[in-house]
């Protein structure tokens, strides 16, 4: 099934490139997807969280600026709070698509 829908995905941007419909980009042309970007938030999420743990122990041992360790937490917690919100978002909207009737 999944090699069907890559040949249909594929001839599609081949028609939607011999179109050339003003407002119509092709997928490689249209920037990252959705997926790509959650990645992105991921990674940066993650990344967040390794600055906090790294400046953290590093304040415990007394190498470390405290302004720089509680900005660090400061970002991460908000990270945290922002990973929070999308999944509460996504949840929703999964709920929501549930409910639609068929």
């Amino acid at each position: 099934m999944a090699i069907m829908t890559n040949a249909a995905l594929a001839a599609y941007n081949a028609a939607l490139k011999q179109m050339n419909v003003p407002g119509i980009e092709p997928r490689e042309a249209a920037g990252p997807s959705f997926s790509e970007l959650l990645q992105q938030a991921t990674d940066q999420a993650i990344e967040a969280g390794k600055k906090s743990d790294t400046l953290s122990l590093a304040a415990t041992a007394g190498t470390a600026d405290v302004a720089e360790v509680v900005t660090a937490v400061a970002a991460a917690e908000l990270t945290v709070q922002t990973v929070t919100a999308v999944r509460d978002r996504v949840v929703a909207a999964y709920q929501e698509i549930l409910r639609m009737p068929i």
